[in-house]
């Protein structure tokens, strides 16, 4: 590495650390404040990445779960927990509950919703009901503490439920952009039928925000923008996966073939994820699209 590369990474990674310091410092003051700004911490979690010590309370905040004054924060917190541990209590003296954590929590899901039949979650089992295990699952990944855990999945799959509502258009935005960015992709991808109406390929990954698809340490990123309220980075997250393995996908002769690339895909270093969060800002930037 020469003297001028050696200076320019250097200078690179200085600017970042600087940024990152100058980000972590807004956000403590966000947090800090009597009354927490809604708008300002949803601005925050779209143009930023969420430091991961502040993320758990960050995403609760802005789902509603922790309280905007501060001075009701641990009053809520106690109250969710003693939810938490009722439930938890309630679900482990049923028969033939799995015992991995994911699914003990998706039965503390149901009998919390009254979807709870006969004790059995099994049951009971819908499609929906898979979308919340793959949620959990991922979120388990990322954060420590199970209360917490627990209410931010429910607030996550909440936000699942608009991206459900919007599939069409977003399926929609996702032909647009692939056109634009790569024709021929594009047409390798309609002649397959991923875009034909009676395929749901698109529908489940955009559902769940490809929550076993992508490696939960950098797809957290693409999370933070979901709770921020975009959810057109799922888009922008399926185009920049395609496109890194195009030249594989291009050579398939099934639908199937391309679900299993995609889904073996590998991004420990969020270089597909970061492309995805560059192209949304430079996207917000040019044409608004509806969240």
């Amino acid at each position: 590495m020469n003297t001028d590369e050696r200076n320019f990474r250097s200078s690179y990674y200085e600017k970042c650390l600087i940024n990152s310091v100058e980000e972590n410092k807004s956000l403590n003051k966000l947090l800090e404040d009597d009354i927490r700004n809604l708008n300002k911490l949803k601005q925050f979690c779209l143009n930023y990445t969420v430091p991961n010590l502040h993320r758990n309370c960050l995403w609760s905040l802005v789902m509603g779960i922790l309280p905007l004054h501060r001075n009701s924060t641990d009053y809520i917190r106690d109250q969710r927990r003693e939810v938490y541990e009722d439930l938890l209590r309630a679900v482990s003296v049923l028969r033939g509950v799995d015992q991995k954590k994911e699914l003990v929590m998706h039965t503390m899901w149901l009998l919390e919703s009254n979807r709870l039949w006969h004790g059995n979650a099994n049951a009971t089992l819908q499609a929906d009901d898979t979308h919340f295990i793959e949620i959990m699952r991922t979120l388990l990944q990322i954060f420590t503490n199970d209360v917490e855990t627990y209410w931010i999945a429910k607030g996550f799959y909440n936000y699942t439920r608009e991206l459900k509502k919007e599939c069409p258009k977003l399926k929609e935005q996702t032909q647009i952009l692939l056109k634009r960015e790569d024709l021929s992709l594009f047409n390798r991808l309609e002649q397959l039928g991923l875009f034909e109406s009676t395929s749901v390929l698109l529908d489940n990954w955009y559902i769940t925000c490809f929550a076993g698809v992508i490696c939960e340490t950098v797809l957290v990123k693409i999370w933070d923008k979901v709770v921020g309220g975009s959810r057109k980075i799922v888009v922008f997250l399926f185009v920049e996966l395609v496109k890194d393995i195009r030249y594989l996908i291009l050579k398939q002769s099934s639908l199937a073939e391309v679900k299993r690339l995609i889904e073996t895909v590998e991004d420990p270093d969020g270089v597909i994820v970061n492309k995805a969060i560059k192209s949304l800002q430079i996207n917000n930037s040019e044409v608004d699209y509806t969240h």
